[in-house]
């Protein structure tokens, strides 16, 4: 029994998933070719899956690479079901053939992308289905028209994560965090007019911004909840993970931060950010919450590996919702609106020791300005000459 399965400050059991005895790959410190082998013998339960994959990160790893670098695009047909379902952060797709369309827009955009993985994060068996949290780095440049307009020939470097839930070679499920704003930014092109353009195409299609109120952080006048939720955490590290974020982000004890992330920690951002040390970690987090003051932090998956490299990778899927209320470090979004806002947003912890050693965050900023735009949209009186 895990030594947490009695932790008063959870809501539910934990029961501990012990370590794979499966000898499944890790991204970071190989080569493609590895990540993709020819010979190597299946070193992993996959029943219902291809012959060609040996486990499940040479499963995401290699799909990924044949449908988006290979342009085998015709995968989608058996690598996802008729009815998958693939939520990102200005909308969802709810059929296959919508995300082979979707595919081949974005690739006529950017024919010379590449995208790599960064790492591979992931939980589950072939039984009951696997969950994976897979971090890309894309670059390419822009050459042709497409969904970002004329081309303006100019290269780009963003972070994806994609969180998928995959049973006998399908995706059913899937969550896409693409930090497009670092992309319309080193286009060169208005975030604001490239937001607004989204924005009507919306409104244009019937689609309203809905401010649905509290954002149950605080319910009524109480104080937020002293202790975490952890009924979601497989593990004692993953619980902790929680507590963590819960204690930051909910209880605003940004303090907190320089007890849990090491002083040499590395933080890969929104907009390619690579910044040091806890004080620049501290600012990104406060930064965030300032721009939206009620912020409530909700997590809502979360998954590790132990790692080659010493320690344990975990990867959070989460939003934030609240009001656009305040100054952060969202500078593109302008002076507040009072705008309602939800962040999908994930992020990948490397911890060693107890204290956090490395993090990915992704969000995306565009995704919030759309929102914005939508809104204002909305406001707009039916004989206002600027309303679509």
């Amino acid at each position: 029994m895990s030594d947490a399965d009695n932790d008063k400050g959870g809501k539910a059991r934990i029961a501990r998933i012990d370590t794979p005895k499966e000898q499944v790959l890790q991204v970071e410190r190989r080569d493609y070719p590895e990540l993709a082998p020819t010979d190597r013998p299946r070193s992993q339960s996959l029943d219902g899956f291809d012959d060609i994959y040996t486990d499940i990160v040479d499963y995401i790893v290699r799909c990924t690479h044949k449908i988006w670098d290979e342009r085998d695009i015709g995968l989608i047909y058996t690598h996802y079901t008729h009815n998958c379902v693939l939520y990102g952060t200005t909308g969802t797709i709810y059929n296959r053939e919508d995300v082979v369309r979707d595919t081949i827009q974005r690739l006529v955009s950017f024919p010379e992308r590449r995208g790599m993985a960064t790492q591979v994060i992931w939980n589950g068996n072939d039984k009951d289905g696997f969950y994976t949290s897979h971090l890309v780095t894309g670059s390419g440049r822009h050459t042709q028209f497409g969904h970002f307009g004329a081309p303006t020939g100019r290269p780009f470097v963003s972070r994806t994560i994609a969180d998928c839930m995959v049973l006998r070679n399908k995706i059913y499920r899937e969550w896409v965090v693409a930090d497009n704003m670092a992309i319309v930014r080193q286009l060169g092109l208005d975030p604001h007019a490239f937001a607004m353009r989204t924005a009507k195409s919306k409104f244009d299609a019937g689609l309203t911004s809905l401010d649905i109120g509290e954002n149950r952080r605080l319910l009524g006048q109480n104080p937020p909840e002293w202790e975490a939720d952890v009924s979601l955490a497989n593990t004692t590290l993953e619980a902790d993970v929680l507590r963590w974020l819960h204690e930051i982000f909910n209880k605003r004890m940004f303090g907190k931060i320089k007890d849990v992330y090491a002083p040499t920690v590395q933080y890969h951002g929104p907009l390619m950010k690579e910044l040091y040390g806890v004080a620049a970690v501290t600012h990104q987090h406060l930064g965030l919450v300032g721009s939206i003051p009620d912020a409530g932090y909700f997590v809502q998956h979360v998954c590790s590996n132990d790692s080659e490299e010493g320690g344990t990778k975990v990867a959070v899927r989460w939003i934030i919702e609240g009001h656009h209320l305040g100054y952060g470090i969202l500078e593109s979004l302008g002076e507040p609106t009072g705008k309602r806002l939800q962040v999908m947003g994930m992020t990948h912890f490397h911890i060693k020791d107890g204290q956090i050693v490395d993090e990915w965050n992704v969000y995306d900023e565009l995704s919030l300005l759309t929102q914005i735009k939508l809104a204002q949209l909305q406001d707009l009186p039916d004989t206002d000459p600027h309303r679509p």
